[in-house]
C-alpha cells in the first residue's frame, strides 16, 4: 500500500569565499572596502587579545579563560550585521562578538579576572553577561526575544552556542517556544566540532545541526563559519526575517576551535595535530588576506598598521583591567538581587560585623 509523503524539507548551505580567498561573484553582497576592512582590524584585535589573555591564564594573572582562536569571523561578521539597539546573549567564547560591538577592553580582563564589577556598565546595555551553564541563555534569550514582540519593538535578539549544547534540553524548549510564537531571535551555533573531548558525531546522528529548525518550525540553514561574506550575508537575512515578524532562524556556523576548550583542557588528548593543521588552512584570517591579495587590495604597511593598533589598545586594557582592586567579600551578596532579601542582608550584615571585629583586633 503506497504512503503518503506530507512535505519535503531542505537545508541550505552557504559559502561565498572559499579556503584560497575567491569570491563567487553571484553571491557577493558588494560589501564595501572599508566594512570589510573593518572586519579584518577586528579579526586581528580578537587574535591578539586571545593570545594575551591566554598568556595572562598561564603568567597566573587571570583565571581559567576560554580561548575564540579560529572561530573570529563566525562574531565578527555577524556582530556587524545587527543594530547596537539588537540583544546579543553570549556562552562564554564570544570575545569577537563583544570586542566588534565595543565593548570596554579593560573590563573584559577584569571579568576573565573573576570580577562580577565587570558587568556594571554605564548606561543602558543590551550585552548580557557570558554564560558558562552550557546552553541556559538559550532560555533567557528567547524570553528577551517574547518580550521585544509583547512590546510589539524591533529589536532582534542574537543568541551564541556551541554544538555541545544542542545535546541540553534547553536548546529544544528554546527553539520550540521560538517556533510557536514567532519570536524575532537568532540562534548562532558555532559548530567548532568538540564539545570539550565530545566529537561532533557524538553530538547527534544528524547530519547537520541546522536541520534541528525543522522540527520547531522556524528556518534553518549551514553556513561556513570562517567565511565572513557568508556569515554576514546569513545573518543580515535573519535579521531582516526577524523584524519582519517572520520568526525565528538557526544558524549552524561550521568552524573550528584551534585552541583548548579552556585553559583547563588538553586537547592533545583526543584530538590528532593533523586535523588541527587541516583546519588551519581554513583560517578566517589567512583567508581574508588572501581575499585582500586576490583582489589587489593587501597592503603590507596597513597590515603592520593594524597589529600595531591592536597591539597598544590590548596594552592599555590589559594595565587597566589587571589595576582595579580587588573586590571585597560583601560583593559576593550584590548583583543577584535587584532588591536584597532579607536572608541575605542580615548574613551581609553578620560578615559587616566579623571583618569590623577583625579589623578591631589587630
Amino acid at each position: 500500500m503506497p504512503r503518503n509523503k506530507i512535505k519535503s524539507f531542505d537545508i541550505e548551505y552557504l559559502q561565498i569565499m572559499d579556503k584560497e580567498g575567491n569570491i563567487d561573484s553571484s553571491l557577493d553582497p558588494h560589501l564595501s572596502e572599508d566594512i570589510v576592512k573593518e572586519m579584518y582590524h577586528l579579526m586581528v584585535l580578537t587574535r591578539m587579545f586571545d593570545k594575551k589573555l591566554f598568556n595572562l591564564q598561564r603568567s597566573g594573572k587571570i583565571g581559567t579563560y576560554a580561548e575564540v582562536r579560529g572561530q573570529e569571523a563566525c562574531q565578527v561578521a555577524s556582530a556587524m550585521a545587527l543594530e547596537k539597539t539588537d540583544w546579543f546573549v553570549p556562552a562564554f567564547r564570544e570575545l569577537a562578538f563583544s570586542l566588534t560591538r565595543g565593548a570596554d577592553r579593560s573590563k573584559i580582563v577584569q571579568a576573565w579576572n573573576g570580577d562580577t564589577r565587570s558587568v556594571q556598565v554605564e548606561g543602558e546595555s543590551r550585552d548580557l553577561p557570558i554564560a558558562i551553564p552550557i546552553a541556559s541563555q538559550l532560555l533567557h534569550a528567547t524570553g528577551i526575544a517574547w518580550a521585544s514582540k509583547i512590546k510589539k519593538e524591533k529589536d532582534v535578539t542574537i543568541v551564541f552556542f556551541g554544538d555541545g549544547a544542542t545535546s541540553e534540553g534547553d536548546f529544544h524548549e528554546a527553539l520550540n517556544f521560538a517556533g510557536v510564537f514567532k519570536l524575532p531571535i537568532i540562534f548562532m551555533c558555532q559548530n567548532n566540532q568538540w564539545a570539550i573531548s565530545t566529537p561532533r558525531k557524538k553530538q547527534t546522528a544528524a547530519e547537520t545541526i541546522a536541520q534541528k529548525s525543522i522540527a520547531y518550525g522556524i528556518k534553518g540553514i549551514q553556513i561556513d563559519g570562517n567565511d565572513v561574506f557568508a556569515v554576514y550575508q546569513a545573518t543580515k537575512e535573519a535579521v531582516e526575517r526577524a523584524r519582519k515578524g517572520e520568526g525565528a532562524t538557526l544558524i549552524e556556523c561550521i568552524t573550528y576551535r584551534m585552541g583548548d576548550h579552556t585553559t583547563s583542557d588538553d586537547p592533545s588528548k583526543y584530538r590528532s595535530d593533523e586535523e588541527v593543521e587541516e583546519w588551519k588552512k581554513k583560517d578566517p584570517i589567512k583567508r581574508l588576506e588572501l581575499y585582500f591579495q586576490k583582489n589587489g587590495k593587501w597592503d603590507e604597511n596597513y597590515a603592520n598598521w593594524v597589529k600595531e593598533e591592536c597591539e597598544k589598545e590590548i596594552n592599555e586594557a590589559v594595565e587597566k583591567g589587571l589595576s582595579f582592586p580587588k573586590p571585597g567579600p560583601e560583593e559576593l551578596f550584590k548583583h543577584v538581587f535587584k532588591e536584597m532579601p532579607y536572608d541575605l542582608q542580615k548574613q551581609l550584615e553578620e560578615l559587616q560585623e566579623e571583618e569590623k571585629e577583625k579589623r578591631g583586633s589587630e
